[in-house]
């Protein structure tokens, strides 16, 4: 048993070092079969080329300005005017509440001003009386002092004027006085409607800003109050893409530096200008939000995702054309000159460059390739 068990053991390192195979291509070079010679018709360099390496933060697409559409009183919701997806100019109504109440207080508030004006004609009218008085009094004064001189009239006659006189010019400025508190009366009821008429107003919300509408959050028969979002409006025109970059990187980047953004879903790579940094760090990522500033672009909406790319380094790599490179199953073949043969050589692929491939391993640069589809002679 222990003999069959080595035998097989034996067998199995054979097997294992190629013994079997002799027949068969190693790995590494492979060269064309005999009797036919390899003449390419087009071929093409390796070059080594000087890239860029960067670093890929992922990212949203994100409204620069994205308001939350609340209510400034307390009342119950009549009717929403729009819906997720319409585009609303400001000042257009967006919700409308239930306004009976306010109504009603306004033209309480109107009825008080109009009180008040009645009162402060009735005062202006005792300061006309008032005066008129005063003036009497002061002339019946007058005429009772010249008598008083000429013995025409007693001291008594004069105190009794005098009295008229100081009752009457007090009167005067009694009615004087309540004249400006009905005055002031009638100030703070002009407020009163006027704050009536703000309160009205607020039972049509309006848009703030022009933009679409993102969300709606409430439904008709709602009640709605200071601080509950009802709507949420974004701006389209005017995004960014808001990224995470993580703390060794953030000295790389600055406000107003300009950065590529990968927008995979468009199959594009748009040109952005960092317009903040928030300057603090995430405890938990370690990472810094960034955000930057995209142009405008058709297809291009909030909440899309997005790769912002960081310059980090300028690396020297070797680069052929796509079309030097045969794929065989998993495995990347070129066809190498090598001195007056044609070799065909494993590589390894890496970042694709457009119409150019980088090679990670198989080549050193300097080669000449052949491009596939050419056949032997």
């Amino acid at each position: 048993m222990a003999i069959a068990g080595g035998l097989a053991l034996v067998l199995l390192i054979l097997y294992m070092t190629g013994t079997f195979d002799a027949g068969k291509i190693q790995p590494g070079k492979i060269t064309r079969a005999s009797g036919k010679v390899f003449l390419p018709k087009r071929t093409a360099r390796a070059t080594i080329e000087t890239i860029t390496e960067f670093y890929e933060a992922v990212g949203t697409v994100r409204p620069r300005t994205e308001i939350n559409v609340e209510a400034q009183i307390t009342g119950r919701i009549l009717n929403i005017l729009v819906r997720p997806g319409d585009r609303v100019v400001k000042g257009k109504p967006l919700v409308v509440l239930d306004s009976r109440e306010f109504q009603a207080r306004l033209d309480q508030a109107k009825q008080g001003l109009i009180s008040a004006a009645s009162r402060r004609e009735q005062a202006r009218q005792a300061v006309t009386g008032a005066q008129a008085a005063y003036i009497q009094a002061e002339s019946a004064f007058k005429r009772t002092t010249t008598y008083f001189k000429s013995e025409a009239a007693t001291s008594q006659d004069l105190e009794l004027a005098e009295s008229g006189y100081r009752q009457a010019k007090a009167r005067v400025q009694q009615a004087r006085d309540a004249l400006k508190e009905t005055g002031a009366g009638v100030h703070q009821a002009e407020k009163v409607v006027e704050e009536s008429k703000i309160a009205l107003g607020y039972s049509r919300i309006r848009a703030r800003e022009t933009g679409e509408v993102a969300k709606r959050l409430a439904e008709p028969g709602d009640m709605a109050w200071p601080g509950k979002p009802l709507l949420v409006l974004q701006t389209r025109e005017s995004l960014r893409l808001e990224a995470p970059v993580r703390e060794g990187l953030i000295h790389l980047i600055t406000p107003g530096t300009d950065l590529r953004v990968v927008v995979g879903s468009l199959g594009k790579t748009l040109d952005g200008t960092v317009e903040e940094v928030v300057p603090s760090a995430d405890p938990m990522t370690r990472t810094f939000l960034v955000k930057v500033g995209l142009p405008r672009e058709k297809g291009l909406y909030p909440g899309m995702f997005g790769r912002l790319m960081v310059p980090v380094e300028q690396l020297k790599v070797v680069v052929v054309p796509k079309t030097a490179v045969e794929n065989i199953g998993q495995l990347e073949i070129v066809t190498v000159r090598t001195g007056k043969k044609w070799e065909r050589v494993f590589i390894k692929t890496g970042r694709d460059m457009g119409d150019k491939v980088e090679i990670l391993s198989g080549l050193d640069g300097g080669e000449t390739l052949a491009l596939t589809g050419d056949t032997d002679a």
